[in-house]
C-alpha cells in the first residue's frame, strides 16, 4: 500500500470517528431532551394533583411529535414551492434562449 492509500485510509477512519462522535452526541442530546420532557410532564401532573400515567406521557409525546411533523411539512412545502419556482424560472430562461 502506498502513502496515498494510507492517507486515504486514515482520513476514512477519522471521518468515521467524527461521524460516530456526532451521532453519539445527538443521541445524548435527544435523551436529555426526552428526560426533561418527562420531568416536565411529572411536575405538571403533580401541580394538578394528578398521578402521571404511561398513557398520559405517551399522549404528551404524541402531541410533541405532531407539532414536529407539522413543522416538517411546512418546511418541506416551502422547499417544494421554491424548487418549483426555480424550475419554472429555468424553463422560461431556456425558452427565451431557444426562441
Amino acid at each position: 500500500m502506498d502513502k496515498e492509500n494510507f492517507n486515504k485510509a486514515e482520513n476514512a477512519v477519522d471521518k468515521t470517528e467524527n461521524a460516530l462522535r456526532e451521532g453519539a452526541q445527538n443521541v445524548k442530546n435527544k435523551v436529555s431532551d426526552l428526560a426533561d420532557k418527562a420531568r416536565d410532564y411529572i411536575r405538571e401532573q403533580k401541580s394538578k394533583n394528578e398521578t402521571p400515567t404511561r398513557e398520559g406521557w405517551f399522549a404528551t409525546l404524541k402531541d410533541d411529535l405532531k407539532d414536529g411533523w407539522d413543522d416538517m411539512k411546512d418546511t418541506a412545502s416551502d422547499a417544494w414551492e421554491s424548487f418549483k419556482d426555480w424550475g419554472e424560472d429555468a424553463k422560461a430562461e431556456i425558452r427565451k434562449k431557444t426562441n
